[in-house]
């Protein structure tokens, strides 16, 4: 009878070691779980970025005014007959700052 309940003994001691250490186990479920958290935080900022990307398309789909301001900004280009003036600041107020 002795030697039975050492045998359960040494089971329950494996089986807990398992439960916490091996495979599978509460180990690997936290380290798993932490995992998608920080996979699912990344692919939120990359659904929003795909949103605004998407908005951008149709704006550029839609109308003609969204190009003309991306070329104004991004591309510093101005129409035919316009004319263009750069501020630049003064010298002085540079070596102030």
């Amino acid at each position: 009878m002795r030697l039975f309940q050492l045998g359960l003994m040494a089971l329950l001691l494996y089986l807990q070691y398992l439960l916490w250490f091996g495979h599978n186990g509460i180990e690997d479920f936290s380290r798993l779980t932490k995992a998608v958290a920080n996979h699912e935080q990344t692919n939120q900022q990359l659904n929003k970025r795909n949103k605004l990307l998407e908005a951008d398309i149709q704006d550029l789909k839609l109308d003609l005014e969204g190009v003309e301001e991306r070329a104004r900004h991004e591309l510093g280009m101005i129409k035919p007959g316009e004319v263009f003036y750069r501020v630049l600041p003064s010298k002085q107020s540079e070596s102030k700052q």
